[in-house]
């Protein structure tokens, strides 16, 4: 099923996409940066990440006032943006704490991925990522098989409704034949008794 968005929905998603990039972007390169210019950079992020929210918020409203078969994918679709917004605004939280500082006083720094803990961490994410995304195609093939189960009803039901169309046409012709017939009887009826019937 091919989900199909509305023009405003489409120039809203490219707006997301460029404010949280910018987001991630500015996230990413704090690594190197200390005192008061990771802070300046922190909030810029945040910044950026409140105004990727407001654009979500409209998303979410052209989502809603979309059809509901196009409606149900695009809020899935707003569904991840909302979770990858909320782990963007953690990793900002986390790198205004300075988190980083701390790894670099552990002697650890910008090689903490380089160690076998920070393998770990990557290792979990990625399992994390590949179990939700599990769940989601699961998710979906539930749905579908119960879009299956429905859809024979749904076609009977049809079915049903076309004969009783096609009873009340026919119905409504002899009903029509028979108001005519009517008709012409009454007019030879109206005669005078003089004139021959016919």
């Amino acid at each position: 099923m091919a989900e199909t968005s509305s023009p405003l929905f489409a120039q809203y998603e490219r707006e997301y996409a460029t404010k949280s990039t910018e987001a991630s972007r500015k996230i990413q390169s704090l690594g190197p940066l200390r005192g008061d210019q990771r802070q300046k950079r922190v909030k810029e992020a945040e910044a950026d990440l409140l105004e990727a929210e407001h654009i979500l918020q409209r998303l979410d409203i052209e989502a809603r006032s979309l059809p509901p078969v196009t409606s149900r994918a695009l809020l899935q679709k707003l569904k991840d943006y909302k979770a990858d917004i909320a782990k963007l605004r953690s990793d900002a939280k986390t790198a205004g704490t300075s988190s980083v500082e701390s790894r670099a006083e552990l002697g650890l720094g910008n090689e903490y991925f380089q160690t076998s803990a920070g393998q770990r961490d990557r290792l979990l994410t990625a399992t994390d990522r590949l179990g939700k995304t599990s769940d989601r195609i699961q998710a979906g093939r539930q749905q579908l098989l119960e879009t299956e189960a429905v859809g024979p009803a749904v076609l009977q039901q049809l079915a049903g409704q076309r004969a009783a169309i096609q009873r009340s046409r026919d119905s409504a012709a002899s009903v029509g034949r028979a108001v005519a017939e009517a008709d012409a009887a009454t007019r030879r009826l109206a005669k005078p008794w003089w004139q021959p019937w016919g």
